[in-house]
């Protein structure tokens, strides 16, 4: 049977949500780097990052954090990745403002490239008149799918060219939707 993957995004519909910002330093200044963690590749913390609440609301257990749509996860739905997906993501336990509960940062540490242009339902890729640095990297993509033969065996990844979703295997779609996550919704690529 072909394996099945999902693309894991935030749910915005979620009533009474809470609304993270940018991860900063133990003394609140925002990191230099708000993005690194959406690059699809391993990073280094050096120490315990803080990640402020923008509107009090109902935690979740999923949230992309601030401009930089930084992937804060709570304990539940970090287990799952951490057993499941050990060698596709780092988790770093940050402290959440005004929350004792363990939270952490998920980085995706793998890329790979698999966009199915053909099979998506629209794509633009970035030109030198746009981005010299970003050329033949996506500018936009609407009904993402991927090339499955291109996945081998990762369980975790980003699509490169195209950093915003995190795309997991069905078996970890199901064991995140059995922990009955909340602020994730899953599209099948």
């Amino acid at each position: 049977m072909e394996r099945r993957f999902f693309a894991l995004k935030i749910d915005v519909y979620v009533k009474g949500r809470w609304y993270l910002g940018d991860p900063t330093d133990s003394a609140g200044k925002e990191i230099d780097d708000i993005w690194q963690f959406k690059h699809g590749k391993r990073v280094e913390v050096h120490e315990r990052l803080r990640i402020p609440v923008n509107k009090p609301g109902e935690p979740l257990d999923i949230e992309f954090a601030g401009a930089g749509g930084t992937p804060i996860v709570g304990a539940r739905v970090a287990s799952v990745f951490r057993e499941m997906a050990p060698d596709d993501v780092q988790l770093f336990p940050v402290n959440v403002e005004g929350k004792s509960n363990p939270y952490f940062v998920l980085n995706v540490a793998r890329t790979i490239r698999c966009i199915d242009d053909a099979a998506s339902d629209e794509v633009k890729i970035r030109t030198a008149e746009e981005f010299t640095d970003r050329i033949g990297q996506y500018f936009s993509v609407i009904g993402l799918k991927i090339d499955k033969s291109k996945v081998d065996d990762a369980r975790v990844f980003r699509t490169w060219g195209w950093g915003p979703p995190i795309i997991v295997d069905e078996e970890i779609k199901d064991a995140l939707e059995a922990t009955g996550i909340s602020g994730g919704k899953f599209d099948e690529v």
